[in-house]
């Protein structure tokens, strides 16, 4: 079971508790600020800069907060408590890194997931490849594993997503699924942690034919609390929580008190790939990008919370371990683009009300669809769901939440067309339209504005602490990262 927390930490995993001010920091001043902070004292962090044997890091964490642009930190960061802000934030240097893949401006996890693991750039839907997919790359994590230290990688999304794919796997097409999720018995690291793998689930449910294949590598497989905490160092394992259709743990507004968490993948992870010959640990946020293409403003503040949850485990690692640990904090790419700010509140905002949000909109969505089905709940009886899970409508709690009779109208017409499965020609995009109505409705009375369902072209941030670190401030492309970690880590191709 969940181990006892204190209070701090349950500020943290409640993000959207009470608080009486809040403030926006725009994205140009926040990185304005942190290069001042960071850039102006990175000689004093490690003077050597040599990238020698003598002076690389034994202990390397990634983390790659898939979709997370400056402005889902800066969001996240806004609904803290008074005196917590994120761990990431904290770190003594920060850069931004451009992200367009060889082919398109606007890059896929794929291409960027290859740039921050190999230091390549490749073509959009391609696992670890050059361009034309001729030649596989070799991956930061293979190169770890080829200087003799652990590795393990940590996802929320399933195991043969793209991100966590292209530090093990080769593959021409991110799609290949089935073949993506072999390769992790194939590959010889120590530790997969997290989702379930999509190319061994079929209508949701699990074949089972990957499981064997792991155990005939020499893979121990565990699920769930128990077993994972029974697990002993110097064995290989594949970790997974409690999984929905898609492989990957649910959100962390969603999730069950006794659900694992991807904190809990990377806290187990730690103990058991520590060893005299170091580790490379890789732990991927992917549900920021899910929550982002939804445009569900207060699924992504929760989900770069709990993404951030998984970083505090690597810096109390980093505390007993300062002069040995390198972490380093970024995103493939930006999704939704999303904005601190809407035409209609114009300088005004009130991000406070998200907190009011109960669960994400996938989840709603779905109990509308059972709605549909059983043909049984008005649209009163709608709006007093909307109240209950969103907020909307009630005055006691907000009286920014307040429903006008037009916005009544413009729900009463979504309700229309979720109940009679219409779409309403795209006029809702790709979901539910009283659930697409509903979140947007919430992200406009808060000041909240997104401009596609899609990936920008939008820099990420970067954030570093410990041995090396210095390497990671200013304004460079996505493969630096990878080349950069390379090189202070010692890993040879």
């Amino acid at each position: 079971m969940p181990q006892s927390v204190d209070k701090k930490t349950m500020a943290r995993l409640s993000p959207f508790s009470e608080r009486n001010n809040f403030r926006l920091i725009s994205v140009l001043v926040f990185v304005a600020a942190l290069f001042i902070a960071a850039c102006s004292t990175t000689d004093t962090l490690h003077p050597s800069k040599t990238g020698s044997v003598t002076d690389a890091p034994r202990y390397v964490f990634y983390f790659i907060g898939d979709g997370m642009g400056l402005a889902q930190v800066e969001l996240a960061d806004a609904v803290l408590e008074d005196d917590s802000a994120l761990e990431m934030t904290t770190f003594p240097v920060a850069g931004v890194a451009a992200t367009h893949a060889e082919n398109r401006y606007i890059t896929g996890s794929a291409a960027a997931g290859t740039a921050l693991s190999t230091g390549y750039k490749t073509t959009i839907g391609t696992i670890a490849k050059n361009g034309d997919r001729s030649a596989d790359l070799k991956t930061m994590a293979e190169m770890a594993r080829d200087k003799g230290m652990r590795v393990g990688i940590v996802s929320n999304v399933s195991i043969d997503h793209a991100t966590p794919a292209c530090f093990y796997a080769h593959a021409d097409s991110r799609r290949m699924y089935p073949e993506i999720a072999v390769q992790m018995a194939s590959s010889g690291f120590d530790y997969f942690g997290g989702g379930y793998a999509l190319g061994d689930l079929e209508n949701g449910k699990p074949l089972g034919a990957l499981v064997e294949t792991m155990k005939d590598s020499g893979y121990t497989v565990i699920q769930g609390w128990e077993a994972l905490g029974k697990a002993v160092p110097g064995r290989k394992y594949w970790a997974y929580g409690s999984y929905e259709s898609s492989g990957a743990l649910k959100y962390a507004i969603d999730r069950a008190p006794d659900n694992l968490t991807l904190a809990d993948f990377t806290r187990h992870g730690i103990r058991l790939l520590e060893n005299d010959r170091g580790f490379f640990l890789m732990v991927e946020g992917g549900k920021i990008d899910w929550a982002s293409h939804a445009n569900d403003a207060a699924t992504v503040a929760h989900e770069v919370v709990d993404f951030d949850l998984a970083i505090a485990e690597a810096l109390e690692f980093y505390r007993s371990h300062p002069d040995e640990t390198l972490i380093v904090v970024t995103a493939d790419h930006e999704c939704g683009g999303l904005g601190l700010g809407y035409a209609d509140k114009a300088y005004e905002s009130d991000i406070g009300i998200l907190r009011h949000q109960k669960l994400s909109a996938q989840a709603f969505a779905e109990k509308v669809s059972r709605w549909a089905e059983s043909k049984r709940v008005s649209f009163s009886m709608a709006l007093d769901s909307a109240k209950v899970y969103f907020g909307l409508g009630d005055a006691i709690l907000d009286s920014a939440l307040v429903l006008t009779s037009e916005e009544k109208a413009a729900l009463k017409k979504a309700y229309t067309a979720s109940m009679s499965g219409d779409n309403g020609g795209q006029a809702y995009g790709k979901g539910d339209p009283l659930t697409v109505s509903l979140t947007e409705l919430l992200n406009h009375k808060a000041g909240i504005g997104w401009t596609t369902g899609s990936h920008t072209a939008v820099p990420v941030p970067v954030f570093a602490i410990g041995k090396g670190a210095h390497e990671f401030c200013g304004v460079y492309d996505n493969t630096d990262i990878a080349k950069r970690i390379i090189k202070v880590a010692d890993l040879s191709r």
